[in-house]
């Protein structure tokens, strides 16, 4: 048998044993998603976010991809976005990294990748940004750890300042946009505490940056 028959096989008794312990699973997952949250991670294929907090399927809009980045010009996450706030109407979004990750290793080594180098720019201008802090970094183990919050925090303030999430605050909806990060080491969330819930409160944090 193939890997991937033995994919397939695996799905069919996955699908058994939901259907034995609740009848009628699938068809109550088939009728709507009505998620909370929508999740920006990265796609490192060590991550389970949905499985890893404990929530069932349709609890979850979930978007990843390298390095959990907000680019502005990226229609794929502004889509996602908007369709999360506007129509899903979630009340949080959370920018999710982790420590170790490899887009965030490549920019800070500098690495030569090819096409994603243009991708992991919006990194390599995070720690522009922050170069002096950075240059006080007691190792190369902390500074890389520093430069993944970093990152994710850049990512929540990139989020606040689409136009989807302004004009959901101006409209006075309810949204706040956290940013967490993960240790895969022990399979931990933090929160980074750089949240921001109103426009107000955004324009207070670029007034200090």
């Amino acid at each position: 048998m193939s890997t991937l028959e033995t994919l397939l096989e695996r799905n069919k008794e996955w699908a058994a044993r939901h259907k034995e312990s609740d009848p009628a699973y699938f068809e109550k997952l088939a009728e709507t998603q009505t998620p909370e949250y929508l999740w920006i991670g990265c796609s490192d294929s060590r991550l389970t976010p949905t499985s890893s907090l404990g929530l069932r399927p349709g609890k979850m809009f979930v978007h990843r991809n390298i390095a959990n980045l907000v680019g502005h010009t990226d229609m794929n996450i502004l889509a996602v976005l908007q369709f999360a706030v506007e129509v899903l109407q979630v009340n949080d979004v959370i920018v999710c990294g982790h420590y170790g990750c490899g887009g965030v290793r490549a920019a800070l080594d500098d690495s030569r990748l090819g096409l994603i180098d243009n991708w992991l720019r919006n990194i390599r201008d995070t720690m522009i940004e922050n170069q002096a802090v950075l240059a006080d970094a007691p190792s190369d183990d902390e500074r890389f750890a520093m430069v993944c919050r970093m990152n994710v925090m850049r990512q929540v303030r990139n989020v606040s300042e689409t136009t989807v999430v302004k004009e959901a605050w101006e409209r006075g909806q309810k949204l706040t946009v956290h940013g967490w990060i993960y240790s895969i080491a022990d399979g931990i969330y933090h929160d980074l505490e750089c949240s921001i819930s109103s426009n107000e409160e955004l324009y207070a944090l670029q007034a200090t940056q």
